[in-house]
């Protein structure tokens, strides 16, 4: 009995052996685990309604300009993450590395094009002046002369006020900023781009103190920034919103924002 005992313990060993070698020999299974999407960095200054803006009572940014880069980002594969900086720091913010895109109402110039590239237009735009409802003698750009004039820092609305004759100019880190200088008397005029200064006064409630006057000056251009050089990005975007024209993904956002297709 004890031989018999001693020979069944000896081949459960080796049986209990035999499943560990085999186990052993078993590679892992392979993650399947999706590959995760590239992150496209993407600045804005969110106090230029209807383009960019921050909803009421939320940190979330809402507006044409992110609705599109939103849709351009997706149809080019990237998962678009947007961040809220300062308009005159979203240049250097590329130049730097620090960010991937710069979407925020920003007019292509030929200043701008040495130290950034630019994407296809997407949106055509133009300066308007904005009075108090109650001023009558400015009339339009003509009358700007000598008068106090209040603008957003690093726009081409600031730019144009500087080349106003004996105009003094203050400029202000948002276009809200400027525009409530106007409310309260301490600017006369304010030079801003056409289609924010008649969103505040249709939607912003700045129909109760202002008003627009004159003709639109100089036909603007809107256009995403990128880094300098970075042609495989600036590619991607300028196929995607090519694709977004084509098959009315634009059209639709542009409608939403503007009421009506383009």
């Amino acid at each position: 009995m004890k031989k018999l005992f001693v020979m069944l313990m000896a081949i459960v060993t080796a049986v209990a052996m035999l499943c560990a070698g085999c186990g052993g020999d078993k590679k892992a299974a392979p993650s399947k685990e999706a590959p995760k999407a590239k992150i496209l960095r993407v600045a804005t200054e969110p106090s230029f309604a209807p383009f960019e803006f921050q909803k009421e009572g939320s940190k979330e940014f809402t507006g044409f300009d992110i609705d599109l880069i939103k849709a351009l980002g997706t149809k080019a594969g990237y998962k678009v993450e947007v961040s809220n900086m300062g308009f005159d720091a979203l240049i250097p913010a590329l130049q730097a590395g620090n960010i991937d895109v710069a979407i925020a109402g920003m007019t292509i110039t030929d200043e701008r094009k040495k130290v950034v590239d630019f994407t296809a237009p997407y949106y055509n735009a133009g300066l308007i002046v904005v009075v108090h409802k109650d001023n009558n003698t400015i009339k339009g750009f003509k009358d700007l002369a000598n008068k106090k004039l209040a603008v957003q820092i690093g726009t081409t609305g600031e730019k144009q006020a500087h080349k106003v004759p004996g105009a003094k100019v203050t400029a202000f880190n948002t276009n809200v900023e400027a525009t409530m200088e106007l409310k309260t008397g301490g600017a006369e005029a304010v030079i801003n781009d056409r289609p924010v200064a008649e969103y505040f006064l249709a939607t912003g409630g700045g129909d109760k103190f202002a008003k627009t006057v004159g003709d639109v000056l100089e036909a603007e251009q809107y256009g995403i920034a990128v880094k300098k050089g970075n042609k495989e990005l600036l590619d991607a975007l300028n196929k995607a919103l090519a694709d977004a024209k084509k098959d009315g993904t634009y059209d639709k956002i542009y409608k939403t924002w503007f009421g009506a297709a383009k």
